[in-house]
């Protein structure tokens, strides 16, 4: 099975493109790809509450490509470094199939995908 790793470092300034990158993930995921979602800079924002109703114009809602993801069995990595940068820490991971990671873990997932988008 192709692996997939997404990389958003895209915020919810853009909706549009943030919605995108997810969109993008869930495809490949529907499709039964092993997908990885890779979270950093401002993409870090996309799993704060704060942001779910964000929706990008004929991207679809970030809640509901989030939900969609997990249920997938997608997995998520979150930019630890990003995240404490903006102010979150682990609550930011709740209701979430996610876990911080460090800069050598997308340099990682990244060697081992066969396909790498980013966002």
């Amino acid at each position: 099975m192709p692996r997939f790793l997404v990389h958003i470092h895209t915020g919810p300034a853009d909706p549009n493109k943030a919605t995108l990158g997810c969109l993008v993930a869930l495809t490949a995921a529907q499709k039964g790809h092993d997908v990885t979602l890779f979270l950093a800079g401002d993409g870090v924002h996309l799993l704060a509450p704060a942001h779910a109703g964000i929706e990008g114009q004929g991207t679809g809602r970030l809640s509901d490509h989030l939900t969609a993801l997990a249920e997938a069995g997608a997995r998520f990595r979150v930019s630890g470094l990003s995240a404490k940068a903006r102010g979150y820490d682990e609550g930011l991971l709740e209701g979430h199939p996610a876990e911080f990671a460090m800069p050598e873990t997308l340099i990682d997932l990244a060697h081992a995908a066969d396909t790498v988008l980013c966002y």
